[in-house]
Order: C-alpha cells, then structure tokens, then sequence
C-alpha cells in the first residue's frame, strides 16, 4: 500500500484513483454478446458458457429437486447461520415499508401513493472466485417484501456443471422461483432479450467484474432498469489514535480479498498509526487462503495522511467509498457530514463484515464514485410507486379554472377543453 502525504485534495483522489480495464477493451466484447444472445438465444448463451466456464451444459434452468438436493449438502452449522442472517435482513428491510396516506390537496381533490412490487426480477449472484451466497439473501429477501411475483437468479456453474450448495440453500429459503447455470456478460444478456429458456426481466440486480458491470449498463439500452453499475468492491477506513491497527488492517483485507481490482484506503490523522497497521497488515495477510488475490488488490490500495477533519471530510465525499469504516474520537461529527457513502459502519467493533452478511442492511451497494448519485439496494428499489388521484364534482369546479388557464397559457386547447367540458 503506497503512503500519500500530499494536502492537495485533487492529488489525494488523483492517487486514489480506482483500478479499471479500459472501457474500450470490454465495450466489443460486450457488444459481441449481447448481438449473438439477441440472435441465437440458449444456444449463445451456451457457447459462452463454454467459454468462459469451461462447461458443456445440456439445459440452462436448474430443476426445482436439483436445487434442493444441492441445498441440503450445506452443512448445518451453515444452513442455521444463513436463516440467522436472513432473519436480520427481513427485519431490517420489512421495516422500510411506509404505508401510503391519502392526502386532500384542495377541497374535492385527492391524491395518493402506492407502491407496487416490480413483477419481474433477475439477481445475478457471483460465483467464481468467492460464491456470495450471502447476496442471495440481500436481493431475494427484499423482492419478495417488496412483492415481486417472479424472482429469477443466474450464477455461474463450476466444471461439473453445477452451483454452489449454499446457493442453492439461500434460493431455497428465500423464495427465488427459478435457478439458471449462467455467469457473467452472458446472463445478463440473457435476462435482458429473455431465450428460449431465460425469461426477459423488468430489472436486473447484483453486483459482479468489470464485463457484468458493463453488461448491466448495456441492458439499460433495451429498457431493463438496473439497481446500480455495481463494479469492483471497494473500503475507505478513516482512523485515529483511537482506533485499533489489528482491526484496521482485518478490514483493509477484507475488501482486498474480494478480488485483484479491489482497491482499499486508509485515511489516518496521525503518521504513527502507518506503520503499526502496516504491519499488522503484512502480518494478517501472511495466513490468508486468498493472499495472492489481496497482494494484488493492495497494490492498487493508499494509505493517506491528514492535517485536520475538514480534510478528511472532503476525501470521503470526493472518493465516495462503497464501504466507509469510521473509527475515531469524533465519529459523531463525521456522521453529520457525511454525503456520499454507500453504507457506514461506526466504532472499533463493527466491522464491514457484519454488513456483508449477518447485521440486516444490504450489501449491495454504489461502487467507484457512484455512491455521489445512487443508494445502496433498499426495498424501494424492488418497487415502483405509483400515484392515483381522485376528483368530485366540486373539486373540479373550485381547481378548474387554475387547469384552464394554465393550459391556455402553454397553448395546449385540448387540455383545456378536458376540463372546459367538465365544467359546463
């Protein structure tokens, strides 16, 4: 991790800058997918398969008893952590629910909001180097609150040609209706023309690479929402004397491990931590399972040195972390200034991990810069609010007039004349 010491904010975010491969190297691959998709359907879905997974599938939709027989070969001790976890997110998330109120907003004039579940939904789950089960629960257990009525998750399969067991199990318990065997730019093409075998989506969610990122924004072109461009994970701790390095360095590593374009960034307020959280970091780093992957990711990775909390202030809402750790004596004072984040975790005993699976918020959430414009996934995103409105005979008789007038002046007659005709 290379230590930046510049007061110049734009250097700091310049040096800060997020690892990508150049839009102009994934755009025609993308664009390749997607024609060959919309043209063959299954069948270039399964060419691609091939390809990038290196499996030869006969059928893509997993057989409902096919799921289950996988599901049931989680262990138990895993199968009662994931209800534990999914528990938590229902209760979170249940508890974003506004119950629409009526409003009279002039004498025989009412109007009103309800909110309707998006009918269709495709989640992508990853499931190459890290399987994120724990996604499954984040995106199907909100769609099914929100009253979706047909959830459809495409993962990757492995070489036999199957998917991971505590995927299955978080489907199974989650309410996802159907299963396909398909990963990457590939399924969401899929989703997004719909084939013989992957039905068309209204909306697609998770995250995923660079190339399912970019596939994701693609499918906008053809009408498909999406909840976020979702790209490679990413942490900004913000520490003090006050912090603890073992615990600093546990969580700059958590996020390095996700993948070799992971980026993590630690802001410190005193030169002295710098070295006790780097070698804790070297330390911890050492026993990883997926070290060569966080090596990689931390060499894209920075620790920063601030003169003042203004300065610190500005560096978060400039960089906008996916996942924005605060560990400091005036933790308080930055919650108030906090614009852009993705989702906060706050004080020495609440690790980002707690958000990924098991504390209730979602994990899914605004990456490289994002966060200044989107929310991380909430119920709302699984819905659309929908207005309705209702006017008697003397409500339109006392708003009328306004309407006409108004009409007039745009130069709209007709418009005009739908409340003209009314009034006489």
């Amino acid at each position: 991790m290379k230590l930046i010491e510049s007061k110049n904010i734009e250097e700091i975010i310049e040096a800060c800058a997020r690892p990508s491969i150049s839009n102009e190297q994934i755009k025609p691959i993308i664009e390749e997918v997607f024609k060959e998709i919309a043209n063959k359907g299954d069948e270039a879905v399964l060419k691609y398969t091939h390809f990038f997974d290196k499996v030869d599938l006969n059928q893509l939709e997993m057989e409902r008893s096919v799921v289950e027989e996988l599901a049931a070969q989680t262990s138990v001790e895993l199968q009662e952590a994931i209800k534990v976890a999914a528990k938590n997110i229902e209760r979170f998330h249940a508890s974003q629910q506004i119950n629409s109120t009526k409003i009279e907003t002039a004498p025989g004039v009412f109007c009103w909001q309800e909110s309707r579940g998006i009918e269709r939904v495709g989640i992508y789950i990853p499931g190459g180097t890290a399987p994120l089960f724990s996604t499954v629960l984040m995106l199907a257990i909100p769609a099914k609150i929100a009253g979706c009525k047909e959830i459809i998750l495409c993962t990757p399969p492995d070489k036999n040609g199957n998917i991971n067991p505590a995927i299955a199990f978080a489907a199974s318990i989650t309410g996802v209706n159907r299963v396909f065997r398909v990963g990457g730019a590939q399924a969401i093409a899929a989703m997004t023309y719909g084939t013989e075998s992957v039905p068309k989506v209204y909306k697609i969610f998770g995250p995923g690479n660079q190339f399912v990122t970019a596939a994701k924004v693609k499918a906008q072109e053809y009408g498909v929402a999406i909840d976020m461009p979702a790209g490679p994970s990413e942490l900004m701790v913000v520490a003090d004397d006050s912090c603890v390095p073992a615990f600093v360095a546990a969580d700059l590593l958590s996020q390095a491990e996700h993948g070799t374009d992971s980026q993590v960034i630690c802001v410190l307020n005193n030169a002295e931590l710098y070295e006790p959280i780097l070698t804790e970091v070297k330390a911890q780093l050492a026993d990883l399972p997926r070290k060569d992957i966080a090596e990689k990711a931390l060499e894209n990775s920075r620790f920063i040195i601030t003169e003042d909390r203004l300065s610190t202030i500005e560096i978060i809402n400039e960089y906008a972390p996916e996942h924005l750790i605060i560990c400091t004596e005036y933790n308080n004072e930055l919650i108030m200034n906090i614009e852009n984040a993705g989702s906060v975790f706050v004080g020495n005993y609440t690790p980002e991990s707690a958000g990924d699976y098991a504390s209730g918020t979602n994990h899914t959430l605004p990456t490289a810069g994002f966060a200044k414009a989107y929310s991380g996934v909430n119920l709302d995103a699984f819905t659309k609010k929908i207005t309705f409105q209702e006017i008697s005979k003397n409500g339109i008789q006392e708003l009328g007039p306004t309407i006409e007038k108004m009409a007039e002046a745009e130069l709209l007659q007709a418009h005009k004349n739908a409340v003209t005709l009314r009034l006489k």
